[in-house]
């Protein structure tokens, strides 16, 4: 499978995509009104950040205690129960009735479940696709989520200039109906892969087989760190540049767009495994020239051409869905999902308290070395992996 025509044709995926693009959609608009109403409630910038990204951090713990469901709920089922679940609690939201604490545990509760769900969505586009179509179908993936959050971000900004966060809630809300409908009516049944009770000690388990092993603990290393150093250098666009940071977020999202349209759709599946690590370097070089202090449009030109990397992402995702036993396949997916976002968290904390403690030039460059000696390290065992873990 080659060309978008041949993956538009399988039907499911037209439901995964569409049930993915509204679910973006309202998840963008809901973390924005959020982060209007209690701002709005409160006047704390702190809880207004801290009620955009409440959502994000529980991933980890979700990953940590739950990801074994993943394998032993029905796909179909799971994940329109879970969307209804997600659309009432945007109702309960909008209704006014929760006091800001009482808003951010029902957010961080449902980022801990997100995770299982985020893992069976993705198990889902395996079962989909022929095995040659995945990574055609995850770049495709990839690029909806980024315009997906420019409409949201739009859409939502717009509501709340015109009608307020609770306008903009209930929008979100009717969008994860509609993704629950898309779903429950797009996919077919299927049943669970692995039966038996999931429990927290099954969840720990499986974990420990994943990074007990020698393959899957470098792929999922390797999805993690390199580009989760890069995402933490991003995070001081605004310091470095100023007014200008504008230009250099909307140069690494065109590089990144550009990497997943090339590498998903026209770069062969032999040579994918051999650019894995020239395109992780590529990633990371451009932006030693930080260390120079380069004029913007110089920097803009970095972090674009830098910013094709991220698609060594998709080999990688690939390498590791060879490799990890279907039992655990949505386990070992949302483990690497969830890993990559809490590595981004965590990066980005490092790299803005190396910039308190240097400059922000320093702190971009320092975190583009630290990529490139993971990036070093990690290689001899990144050749495309030929056998299963047991």
């Amino acid at each position: 499978m080659r060309t978008y025509r041949e993956l538009f044709t399988v039907s499911e995926f037209r439901v995964l995509f569409a049930g993915g693009a509204t679910s973006v959609a309202g998840s963008t608009m809901q973390m924005l009104a959020l982060s209007a109403l209690v701002y709005a409630t409160t006047s704390s910038p702190l809880l207004a950040a801290l009620a955009y990204l409440a959502g994000f951090a529980p991933q980890a713990l979700g990953a940590a205690t739950l990801l074994s469901w993943a394998d032993r709920v029905p796909p179909r089922g799971f994940l329109a129960a879970w969307d209804c679940v997600r659309a009432a609690g945007a109702l309960l939201l909008a209704a006014d009735v929760l006091p800001v604490w009482g808003i951010f545990v029902l957010i961080m509760s449902l980022g801990v479940v997100d995770a299982v769900a985020s893992a069976v969505r993705t198990a889902v586009l395996v079962d989909v696709l022929p095995r040659d179509g995945y990574v055609l179908g995850r770049s495709v993936l990839n690029i909806t989520v980024g315009a997906m959050q420019i409409v949201g971000f739009g859409v939502g900004g717009t509501l709340l200039a015109a009608v307020g966060p609770r306008a903009a809630l209930l929008v979100s809300a009717a969008l994860a109906f509609a993704t629950a409908l898309v779903t429950r009516l797009g996919l077919r049944s299927r049943a669970p892969k692995v039966t038996g009770a999931a429990t927290i000690r099954t969840t720990t388990a499986g974990n420990k087989r994943l990074f007990g092993d020698r393959t899957t603990r470098t792929l999922l290393l390797a999805q993690w760190i390199p580009n989760g150093l890069i995402v933490g250098a991003e995070a001081l666009f605004v310091p470095y540049a100023g007014d200008a940071a504008g230009a250099l977020f909307v140069a690494a999202a065109a590089g990144m767009l550009v990497g997943d349209v090339v590498f998903g759709r026209w770069v062969p599946h032999e040579l994918r495994n051999r650019l894995v690590i020239p395109l992780r370097l590529l990633l990371a070089a451009p932006y030693l020239l930080f260390l120079l202090e380069p004029a913007v449009w110089i920097a803009v030109a970095a972090v674009g051409v830098a910013s094709v990397g991220y698609a060594a992402s998709l080999a990688l995702q690939d390498q590791f869905l060879a490799v990890v036993p279907e039992y655990l396949r949505a386990q070992g997916l949302g483990l690497a999902g969830s890993g990559m976002m809490t590595a981004q968290a965590l990066s980005a904390t490092v790299v803005g308290l190396g910039a308190e403690l240097s400059t922000p030039t320093i702190s971009i460059a320092g975190a583009a070395f630290l990529s490139l000696l993971v990036t070093a390290t990690l290689a001899p065992g990144l050749k495309a992996p030929t056998k299963v873990p047991l």
